[in-house]
């Protein structure tokens, strides 16, 4: 499966959120830190953009360690 060219920010940030992710800070970037069972923060920072390339949520994706298929899979259910 291949991440989308052009992924809604909103869409992106529901996703994310459905991970376990919040929102920290918003400004020219957003950045989000998701908890963790053994108690560490994973922390997540991207551009505060209308459009994220696919490129850029491969970045995010490994930065964050989020398995490419889990992130995909619920992308696609998210309207």
């Amino acid at each position: 499966m291949r991440f989308p060219k052009d992924a809604s920010k909103h869409k992106v940030i529901r996703t994310l959120e459905a991970l376990g992710f919040k929102t920290v800070r918003v400004g020219s970037h957003i950045s989000m830190t998701r908890e963790n069972p053994d108690g560490s923060e994973t922390p997540l920072t991207m551009p505060n953009h209308e459009r994220i390339k696919g490129s850029t949520l491969r970045s995010i994706c490994r930065q964050s360690r989020i398995p490419r298929e889990e992130f995909l899979r619920i992308y696609k259910s998210k309207p």
